[in-house]
């Protein structure tokens, strides 16, 4: 009888102990989180869902088709470009998404009447943003930031045509391997890519990366940018294959024509 009762309480424990373990593992299973890529069951069609506390399913998201004919046309004097030859470049890194230059404190735009310094700059093959329904070949990305933590990105599309004095100077820090990065703490001068003389059309969106966070203020450029078409590569051999986030809904956002 007693050994009956043994074996009896021995089966319960096992019962207990595996019920455990697996309510363990689903716990485990509900905390870890898929990290995010552009590809399979990871890819922006997913992130909503992988990302569960991002603004990635909210409604003003970039990037987004820009129709010329169905925005709003504005005379451009709220944008400045203060971008000098002594700003440094602090390093450069393959964060896995994407290849990302790091500045030190010293170019800025005038935005609004609202300072904002740039903090960094990446890339995207092909672009995220379309004009027309073109997609252009590349698309970099210049994030400022002010004060507030208002976040300002210029974008502007690549064409390919002749070299670019600029991307040989950031290509020539190339190869880097997935999740390494290099020092660099050289100057760069920026004012050749004459932002200031080129119109562009504005609107609110997000970060085209979860978070996806929104209120964005966007900035993209009507006239492409020219790189060779060896730049292209070397740069796109160096990123993940197709790193662009596919189109985003207007959901009644007006786009505004800077001329």
């Amino acid at each position: 009888m007693i050994t009956r009762f043994f074996n009896y309480l021995c089966f319960v424990l096992v019962i207990v102990s595996c019920n455990d373990t697996v309510n363990n593992s689903k716990d485990l299973a509900l905390h870890t989180e898929k990290h995010w890529s552009y590809s399979g069951e990871t890819s922006p069609m997913h992130w909503e869902e992988i990302k569960r506390n991002s603004s990635c399913g909210g409604e003003f998201q970039s990037p987004i088709n820009i129709i010329h004919k169905d925005v709003d046309s504005a005379k451009q004097t709220n944008l400045k470009i203060l971008y000098n030859a002594t700003t440094f470049i602090s390093k450069v890194e393959n964060n896995g998404h994407s290849i990302q230059f790091d500045f030190e404190l010293g170019d800025s735009i005038n935005y609004n009447n609202n300072i904002s310094y740039l903090k960094q700059i990446h890339f995207h093959e092909p672009s995220e943003h379309k004009i027309n329904g073109i997609v252009y070949p590349i698309e970099m990305h210049l994030v400022h930031l002010d004060k507030s933590g208002q976040i300002t990105v210029l974008g502007v599309l690549g064409e390919e045509g002749d070299e670019s004095s600029l991307f040989e100077f950031f290509e020539s820090f190339l190869p880097l391997k997935e999740g390494a990065f290099k020092e660099i703490n050289q100057h760069v001068d920026l004012s050749g890519l004459l932002l200031n003389e080129k119109q562009y059309y504005s609107y609110q969106g997000s970060l085209t990366t979860p978070p996806c966070t929104e209120e964005v203020n966007w900035i993209v450029f009507k006239e492409p940018m020219i790189l060779s078409v060896d730049e292209v590569l070397k740069l796109k051999s160096n990123m993940p294959i197709n790193n662009y986030r596919n189109e985003q809904p207007l959901n009644g956002r007006k786009v505004v024509y800077n001329y």
